[in-house]
């Protein structure tokens, strides 16, 4: 089995009011149409995640690394997109220790939730993610995709582990490129019985995220940011350009309720988009 993560309970404590409220302190079932969302990812200093598209690029250090096990263990769902299944493979599971006895994986293990419009993710019953809930140590994804009639190989795949497909409609008649609307994936998750979706990417994705059209379906976001830099070429996080009614350049997103916590030798950023 994989390496147990150990998280400090007093660092838990600095990131909680960023965090969705634990069930024990809702009162009452809370009604929403959509998760709680924390957007959240590790960035080199020239706000770079990867070398190059499909690269795999290790970023954080072992706290932060720590810190991001814990952050799933907080969240009913995880999700990515398909840039990064492809590229990573990854096993979209928490290896955070259990809070009782230390010595096993926390029994809270986040739905993994992956963006694929085109239905390309080769998933196989090798898959680690697959492997991983075979373990008991995960849950079988859901696949976000505008394709109307998946893979029927990869679907019966899916059902077997408990994962599914989610067919959703996409904005305009952008074939070549679609592109779902971030509350009809959200309104999606929340349908499952899904309350709290930590989203880690890739690129595209967060970009989108932070966009002004889209930063009120955002509850938080926590930023791991490593003493890197990567250089030129790489996949950055950079929203595209917003102009005023001159006209003018300004600025694209900007944190407020902002905290800075040193972890190892990395930086977390906490903050929420001020809309």
């Amino acid at each position: 089995m994989a390496e147990l993560l150990h998280f400090p309970a007093e660092d838990g404590a600095k990131l909680e009011s960023y965090l969705p409220p634990r069930q024990s302190a809702v009162s009452s079932p809370v009604d929403r149409s959509r998760p709680f969302v924390t957007l959240t990812f590790a960035t080199s200093l020239d706000s770079s995640l990867a070398l190059a598209p499909g690269v795999r690029t290790a970023l954080s250090g072992p706290q932060s690394k720590a810190m991001t096990h814990y952050l799933r263990s907080r969240h009913d769902a995880i999700l990515v997109g398909v840039g990064t299944a492809v590229a990573d493979d990854p096993g979209l599971n928490c290896r955070i220790a259990d809070h009782d006895t230390g010595a096993t994986v926390s029994p809270h293990q986040p739905r993994p939730i992956v963006i694929d419009p085109h239905d390309r993710w080769p998933l196989t019953h090798d898959s680690r993610v697959l492997a991983t809930q075979r373990r008991g140590l995960g849950l079988a994804p859901f696949i976000v995709t505008a394709v109307r009639k998946p893979d029927v190989i990869k679907s019966a795949l899916l059902e077997a582990h408990g994962g599914k497909y989610i067919v959703l409609g996409t904005e305009g008649d952008e074939e070549s490129s679609p592109r779902f609307r971030w509350g009809d994936v959200l309104a999606s998750i929340a349908s499952n019985g899904l309350d709290s979706v930590m989203i880690e990417g890739g690129g595209s994705i967060i970009n989108d995220l932070l966009a002004p059209h889209n930063s009120h379906l955002v509850d938080s976001v926590i930023v791991t940011i490593a003493p890197t830099w990567l250089g030129r070429g790489g996949v950055v996080v950079s929203p595209d350009r917003v102009y005023d009614s001159n006209h003018q350049a300004t600025a694209a997103a900007r944190l407020s309720d902002v905290k800075w916590q040193p972890l190892g030798d990395d930086v977390v950023l906490c903050g929420r988009l001020l809309s």
